[in-house]
């Protein structure tokens, strides 16, 4: 376990304070490994701990690889906006402009999305668990034809902002379209190098010869950590995530990046100062909780008066973590090798705004508000290959979720993706509010963090009911009464 060499004073406590931590933690939770860096004001702190294989024993290191997973989204965002810049794309043109074969079930929906709605989850498209098992060049072009045989919409276009892979994965094809260069090809070109992403790749093939972290599941039964069977998700979802791998060092580097205005730590430009702030302002804002304002591509996460972007990401049983405070000139990264490190992420970077940086960062949700009539939310609600049935039960909400893969290479995927984790056991949530509710058991400071996207909330109004259900930031539509 070694920090990086431009580590001074002030990092030295934090590099000490995180590697307690991730000590601590990986011990009592069984997560088997934990790599975190912080930059701050100049220097540059990476700690590692634990394993990066249980099987294999092989230790963490400071430039242990893994996968970035759902953290590619900025990076897809980032090239996008640079051809913006370049003026080959209009952000406010339609889609269909561009990527003529772009379709959807829903009659008239994909004629109705523009590039912007692609890269602020404003699209509406209903394909979260979409992903066909293609690999190689041709993989994301396979994405978007099997996408308009068989996913729709959800909302139309900046009716809601909803967690999108298949809109990222849209735009990866419309890169590849434009440009005439295939989307991995294009990532390492243009955000890789000039960003210093020096260690990151996009295959399997060239991560296996360097050190690289696999994910792991609890057991059920006995909560010690297993090893996942699938490194990966298909190369059909690269520009939403599924296949870039990189060190701590490298996401440091993209998140000074933005932290600097576009100009990577080598001195080179990446991105126009006004393309940078374009990504950090507001462009949606739901006004509840659970889903943060959203940028370009970015969360705009507010602690009190501060706000944090943030990105994470998950890969099978692994979890990772961007966040850039422009305000404080800090970045922080951090991946877990099994799904239980995402409280850990939550636990660091709360101490960090509030102990290191010293911010003042009241709980997001303070008290509760008593709702009368739970009985407008129960129903089914349905997105792409997930169902959820909500009921009233002792006077709280019970959801029971079911997966309903499109077909067996969909079942085979996702099953193996969440550790075999199907099917999830019913779940109890209490009102916060009118539409906003939380898992039961857990304190209302709990919150404050990421885990504010636990919480979940609903939307519209049909007869008194609500029309749309928000999860993880996720969307899923209510089926009409029968």
């Amino acid at each position: 376990m070694n920090t990086d060499e431009r580590i001074g004073g002030v990092l030295e406590a934090v590099a000490t304070h995180i590697r307690e931590q991730a000590a601590g933690y990986c011990e009592s939770s069984g997560v088997p490994g934990y790599l975190a860096g912080v930059y701050h004001d100049g220097e540059q702190a990476i700690v590692a701990h634990g394993v990066a294989n249980a099987v294999t024993g092989a230790p963490m290191r400071d430039d242990t690889g893994f996968l970035f997973g759902s953290v590619t989204k900025i990076m897809t965002t980032t090239l996008a906006l640079q051809q913006v810049e370049r003026g080959v794309i209009d952000l406010d043109e339609r889609v269909i402009e561009y990527l003529p074969e772009f379709a959807l079930t829903t009659p008239s929906a994909a004629e109705r999305i523009r590039v912007r709605n692609l890269l602020t989850h404003t699209n509406g498209i209903d394909a979260d668990f979409f992903c066909p098992d293609a690999s190689g060049r041709g993989a994301v072009r396979r994405y978007v034809e099997e996408l308009g045989r068989r996913c729709g919409a959800l909302f139309g276009p900046d009716e809601y902002i909803s967690y999108s892979n298949g809109g990222m994965t849209v735009a990866g094809r419309l890169l590849e379209v434009v440009t005439g260069t295939a989307y991995n090809d294009l990532l390492a070109r243009d955000v890789y190098a000039p960003a210093g992403m020096d260690g990151s790749c996009t295959s399997a093939e060239d991560a296996i010869l360097r050190s690289t972290a696999v994910g792991h599941f609890p057991d059920p039964a006995t909560g010690a950590a297993r090893r996942t069977d699938m490194f990966k998700l298909p190369d059909s979802m690269a520009p939403a995530g599924s296949t870039e791998i990189g060190s701590i060092g490298d996401l440091l580097a993209f998140g000074r990046t933005h932290l600097a205005h576009g100009v990577s730590p080598s001195g080179r430009r990446v991105l126009s100062r006004e393309s940078v702030a374009r990504m950090q302002s507001v462009s949606h804002d739901m006004a509840t909780p659970n889903v943060p304002p959203i940028g370009v591509g970015w969360l705009l996460m507010p602690f009190g008066e501060t706000t944090a972007l943030c990105h994470s990401g998950a890969s099978p049983g692994g979890v990772t973590v961007l966040v850039v405070v422009p305000e404080h000139d800090l970045v922080f990264a951090a991946f877990g090798n099994d799904p239980r490190a995402l409280a850990l992420h939550d636990q660091l970077l709360l101490w960090l705004l509030r102990q290191h940086l010293g911010v003042d960062v009241p709980e997001l949700v303070s008290d509760t508000v008593p709702v009368s009539d739970l009985a407008p939310y129960a129903g089914t609600y349905r997105s792409t290959q997930l169902r959820v049935d909500v009921s009233v039960v002792d006077g709280q909400l019970e959801e029971t979720m079911t997966f309903e893969p499109l077909d067996d290479e969909q079942e085979r995927i996702f099953s193996r993706f969440a550790g075999g984790a199907f099917p999830f056991p019913p779940r109890r949530y209490v009102p916060i509010r009118d539409d906003l509710f939380a898992p039961v058991g857990m304190p209302l400071p709990a919150f404050t963090g990421y885990s504010r996207m636990v919480l979940v909330s609903y939307h519209g109004a049909d007869g008194g009911r609500p029309t749309h259900r928000c999860a993880g930031g996720r969307m899923s539509r209510r089926e009409p009464a029968s």
